[in-house]
């Protein structure tokens, strides 16, 4: 006679169902969200990557900038507290999937202004003789009526709602695929799953960049005239390449991405761990869910929700461990906002790049290494099983290499180029002034970049302000190839006067070792990403799992992603040297102190380090003490401080409120 295991039974009958039906799987669960929040994330990722092309084009500031880049996160703030309520009552996939298909809708209204505006016209000396030294000429009027559909700001607006539903489309993306996971996953994979998926999530900032790279190299305009009349090159500071062709792309792959969601079951069959070790663990997990049902209120309403909602607050926040982790995240997410939408900036402006090698830069060298990074803090937390006071110690170790490796990056840069009446004299000047006795006799149109390089290593900002009274034509590729007669231009006659493009940074050489230093240093901090998420999800009650994740990325929002962008906007800001003017309103920088730019932005990323380095320390501290003094606690202290069992998990008996929420969240 045969004696049948019933738990080896029971796995695999699972395992035949699951073979017939891959939605019933929690792995291929596991694979459509990793991608899903890929493209969620392309389409995000993709406005940061083109956001100083965007500034180019419709004359933006830093600050406004990174108001646009944080718009999305209102619609997610003001709706992220409804998604922890309503949790696991709703059919969390397909809410996803409703949710990804207003991404896709927003992504394409992001790239609606392109079609909608008039051609992008620029100071240009190409095509005519315009900008040279002329003693009569067209009138900033003329050139104001001339342009005035290329500073039409009202088209803003658009994108300003398509951030807006972006933000409410990605609300639910996240909060419900970690706690879906988490819910049917077994505990000893949990960490490997989540792992894996913030690991597929990295790569969409990281495609979006190289999406980016690939988009800006072709013109703005490519769809509206032929590629003869192109004259500019993408190396020329007034370019403006193709930023709403990526949004089309990510759109679309949002769009398909969205359709396996409908298709997976509100609850499915929980993955069962291997050995007794995991059989342990469900029994175990299945008492508890029992005990906790018999005393829920499972018809508790919304308005009753938000009435406990401060209460439900203050006892999620006043777990020490938990708080501290989170202040750390929104540290490093702060920095992360800033980093992602102005580090190609950064990178273009230090280093005199383009827009499209910067993006490859940072798409290929940081992103990449940071996915590796997280790969590994997932591998780590699996293999060494590592406790609570392991995990703390690991996010705290990373923290403070980071902090050592971007330390460096503070030094590695140079001084802004020598910009005539911006930054340097002009020779025949005592004082640093744009307006010249050398070129007092040219119509300069005022407001006019259109960048030389003369051959005294000094940059003026146009051809006109330099006093060049003729150009060199290159009649096979119709393009100036120098100027002549340029009077504010001390010459030895051996060679042109001047030449057309930036004279650069000189700082070329130091882009490849500061790229590889600052991967280096968001690859050891990106090892933290999978331990601090456990911290959260092992420090809380079970039943307040999706309610403290809810929780979590509200905080983010609120103290991180959008002030963030904002913040780094305005300090970028504060180091521009010399204001695009159009029609008497202030535009874009056209310059920066590159040392002051470097300092402040640099020192920002490393003040939110040190921040979650501290907090991270703390929650060492804590959880050292609380591990000292568990054999100490009594019978009636259990209901208000934490027990750390065997694992590391700190464990909550549960309470009728407690259980109350494992129903509702």
């Amino acid at each position: 006679m045969t004696v049948t295991n019933p738990l080896k039974a029971h796995q695999n009958d699972e395992a035949r169902r699951k073979w017939r039906n891959p939605f019933l799987s929690i792995k291929f669960f596991v694979i459509c969200h990793g991608f899903l929040q890929l493209s969620q994330l392309l389409v995000s990722g993709y406005l940061k990557s083109s956001i100083s092309t965007i500034e180019r084009r419709f004359g933006l500031s830093s600050q406004t900038s990174g108001m646009l880049s944080s718009t999305n996160e209102i619609g997610n703030t003001a709706l992220i507290v409804f998604v922890s309520f309503f949790g696991s009552r709703v059919h969390r996939p397909r809410i996803i999937g409703i949710g990804a298909i207003l991404v896709s809708i927003a992504g394409l209204l992001m790239a609606l202004p392109h079609f909608i505006m008039g051609k992008y016209t620029y100071d240009e000396s190409i095509a005519n003789v315009s900008d040279i030294c002329q003693y009569s000429g067209e009138n900033d009027d003329f050139h104001c009526n001339k342009n005035k559909g290329n500073g039409d700001m009202r088209v803003l607006s658009i994108m300003f709602i398509g951030q807006f539903l972006l933000g409410i489309g990605g609300v639910p993306i996240q909060p419900f695929g970690i706690s879906y996971i988490d819910d049917f996953a077994s505990e000893t994979n949990s960490p490997m799953y989540l792992g894996i998926m913030f690991a597929i999530t990295v790569l969409g900032p990281g495609m979006a960049f190289m999406l980016g790279s690939v988009m800006l190299n072709f013109y703005v305009d490519i769809d509206k005239i032929n590629p003869d009349e192109i004259r500019l090159t993408s190396k020329d500071p007034r370019w403006v390449g193709a930023w709403w062709l990526g949004f089309l792309m990510a759109a679309s792959l949002v769009a398909i991405a969205s359709i396996p969601y409908f298709f997976f079951p509100k609850e499915m069959p929980k993955e069962v761990a291997k050995k007794s070790e995991g059989n342990t663990k469900v029994k175990k997990n299945l008492m508890r869910e029992i005990r906790c049902k018999s005393d829920t209120m499972s018809n508790m309403t919304l308005l009753e929700f938000i009435k406990s909602f401060p209460f439900i607050l203050f006892r999620t926040l006043k777990n020490p461990i938990y708080l501290l982790v989170v202040l750390a995240q929104v540290n490093l997410s702060a920095m992360i906002a800033g980093l992602a939408v102005f580090m190609a900036k950064f990178l273009e402006r230090q280093f005199t790049v383009t827009a499209s090698h910067a993006n490859l830069m940072i798409g290929g060298g940081n992103i990449g290494l940071a996915m590796v990074g997280i790969v590994v803090g997932g591998i780590i937390m699996k293999k060494l099983r590592l406790t609570l006071k392991q995990s703390a110690a690991m996010c705290t170790v990373g923290l403070l290499l980071c902090v050592c490796l971007a330390s460096p990056l503070l030094l590695m840069g140079c001084s802004t180029q020598k910009v005539a009446g911006v930054n340097y004299k002009y020779h025949n000047s005592s004082n640093i002034d744009i307006n010249s006795t050398c070129h007092n006799h040219c119509n300069c149109i005022k407001g006019a970049f259109n960048p030389i390089c003369g051959s005294d290593g000094v940059e003026y900002i146009s051809p006109c302000y330099a006093g060049c009274s003729e150009l060199v034509v290159n009649q096979l590729e119709k393009k100036v190839s120098n100027y002549v007669n340029c009077s504010c231009i001390v010459s030895d006659n051996s060679k042109p006067d001047a030449q057309p493009g930036t004279c650069g940074s000189g700082c070329s050489h130091l882009l490849y070792p500061f790229v590889g230093l600052s991967a280096l240093a968001g690859f050891v901090a990106s090892l933290s990403q999978t331990p601090s998420f456990m911290l959260i999800l092992r420090t809380v009650q079970p039943e307040d799992k999706s309610f403290a994740i809810g929780i979590q990325h509200m905080l983010f929002r609120v103290l991180a992603w959008m002030p963030g962008p904002v913040l780094y906007g305005s300090t970028i800001d504060t180091t521009c040297i010399h204001w695009g003017m159009k029609c008497g309103k202030r535009t874009e920088c056209k310059y920066y102190d590159n040392n002051l730019f470097r300092s402040r932005f640099l020192g920002l990323q490393l003040l939110f380090d040190v921040g979650a380095l501290l907090c991270f320390l703390t929650a060492y501290v804590i959880i050292k003490r609380q591990m000292s003094r568990r054999n100490k606690y009594d019978v009636a202290e259990e209901d208000k401080t934490e027990n750390i069992s065997e694992k590391g998990a700190l464990v909550v008996s549960p309470s009728p409120v407690q259980c109350h929420l494992e129903s509702n969240v």
